[in-house]
């Protein structure tokens, strides 16, 4: 058993061709804590030509990997999970010092990481086609039948976010291996160490050189290069709609899964168990300090019971701990000063639109205490824009079609939360609500990992999921037999 420390990594090369390389001229990106702000290490910035040469690396892998026996496929992932549990602790602190996320949840995700890929490589093994014979259709010949298989679709760009580095990478480096293709990995900038960190167990649990390659570097620098490149077979891609939406505009008729953003609403009726819902809404909305795309990014409660409810919030709100990462806060500094920016802005907008702040208002650096709004009115920025920090707006809805009409007005269809004890309710809500999954008295939230996870509109497309995924991953051909 291999055991990583956490100095090992900090100056980190990439994975091209079967190889770990330093960036042909040098350049690296230096990263840094959100937390402390000091330096953690460092990764590669590859260029157009080292991109290129890990497209080839990958296409010249997949050739042999898709004739590879599944139960061997199947086998490597099960070895790669051990892997990573083995060295849940040195990959969680690493996740911990680049993405600001509390020590637990870090070390969680390393472990839920290992559980996805166990049960991919379960399920992989179920993927079957089908046998169709002519005469099932009128005026079909009975000599005539089809055998549909589903073979692998290439090489396949995986691009992660920083909120899940490790978790929303092995979700799609992990299907597309079991499906028979070879992969590039684009880890998010921050999030690269522990990126790198994941890829090294799978080294060492005996991945086929060449069959996956990473390509670090600013999405500024490389992005356009990697998502038009004609090596490129399939992008699974989880980030900003404003990106997602630009990328499916340059990859053309190359097939995409996208996993973007969200406003997911809490709508909250009169006859909920308001304990129960101001609990499911504080986890939903204040989990990583609110940056998640499934995050409760605002609530839609009934006059009736809006007063009982914000009360209880209010609670909730005020007991959760702010601070660092190190001490497993569960409200740590946000990921960049770019986005507690953008969030500050929100929160002033949101008290001059004339809301109630119920909860202390204070920001240290990247750092935000956890806020409450109240009387929020739909005029506000807030009620729209994705804030992707720790900020729950609160809108007083007089009727369900009220509610039902403010969520889906959204530029977003992630997906919502309804509270109430009556089942019909809840279902008659639920088929109104234009988004990918309803979570009935309960937060929004990603999972289990074999659920279906999609969203619409401006909230992606394809959908996610163990089995999902691995059919997202192939496609059908087509045998014709003739007797």
């Amino acid at each position: 058993m291999t055991t990583h420390s956490v100095e090992a990594f900090r100056q980190k090369n990439v994975l091209l061709g079967g190889e770990w390389q330093e960036n042909e001229q040098g350049n690296r990106i230096t990263l840094d804590s959100p937390s402390s702000g000091e330096d953690i290490g460092s990764v590669p910035a590859l260029n157009e030509a080292e991109v290129d040469k890990a497209v080839e690396a990958a296409r010249g892998a997949q050739k042999q990997w898709q004739k590879t026996p599944l139960h061997e496929r199947k086998q490597l992932l099960l070895r790669w999970a051990d892997k990573l549990e083995e060295n849940k602790e040195a990959i969680g602190t690493v996740i911990m010092q680049e993405v600001a996320k509390k020590k637990s949840s870090a070390v969680d995700e390393v472990v839920r990481t290992a559980d996805f890929i166990r049960h991919t490589a379960e399920e992989g093994v179920r993927i079957n086609g089908e046998l169709l014979t002519g005469d099932s259709y009128n005026g079909g010949p009975a000599g005539k039948t089809a055998q549909v298989s589903r073979v692998p679709l290439g090489v396949v760009l995986a691009i992660a976010p920083f909120n899940y580095p490790l978790n929303l990478s092995a979700s799609k480096i992990a299907p597309a291996l079991m499906t028979g293709n070879s992969v590039i990995f684009k880890p998010a900038t921050q999030g690269s160490l522990s990126g790198i960190m994941m890829m090294e167990t799978l080294e060492e649990a005996g991945l086929p050189k060449g069959l996956v390659n990473v390509t670090t570097g600013r999405g500024s620098e490389i992005g356009d290069v990697l998502v038009t490149h004609d090596g490129i077979d399939q992008i699974s891609f989880t980030g900003g709609s404003g990106t997602g939406i630009s990328m499916a505009e340059k990859a053309g008729m190359v097939p995409m899964v996208l996993e973007l953003g969200g406003k997911d609403p809490a709508i909250v009726l009169e006859d909920a168990d308001l304990d129960k819902a101001a609990k499911e809404i504080t986890g939903g909305a204040f989990s990583y300090s609110g940056q998640r795309c499934t995050a409760i990014k605002r609530v839609l409660v009934k006059e009736e019971a809006a007063d009982e409810l914000v009360a209880k919030l209010k609670e909730k709100v005020e007991a959760l701990s702010v601070g660092k990462p190190e001490d497993d806060a569960d409200i740590t500094p946000l990921i960049n000063d770019k986005g507690a920016d953008y969030l500050q802005g929100l929160i002033d907008d949101t008290i001059a639109d004339g809301a109630e702040v119920t909860t202390e208002n204070k920001r240290d650096g990247r750092l935000f205490s956890p806020v409450l709004f109240d009387h929020v009115s739909t005029e506000s920025r807030i009620a729209w824009e994705e804030p992707f920090g720790p900020v729950l707006p609160v809108i007083r809805v007089k009727d369900e079609d009220e509610a039902v009409k403010i969520a889906n007005d959204s530029e977003y269809g992630l997906q919502a939360s309804v509270f109430t004890q009556d089942i019909n309710t809840a279902h008659r809500i639920a088929d109104e609500l234009e988004v990918g999954s309803v979570q009935v008295n309960g937060k929004t939230s990603r999972g289990p990992d074999h659920f279906p996870f999609l969203g619409v509109k401006n909230s992606g497309m394809g959908v996610q999921g163990v089995r999902y995924s691995l059919l997202s991953y192939t496609r059908e051909k087509v045998t014709v037999i003739n007797q």
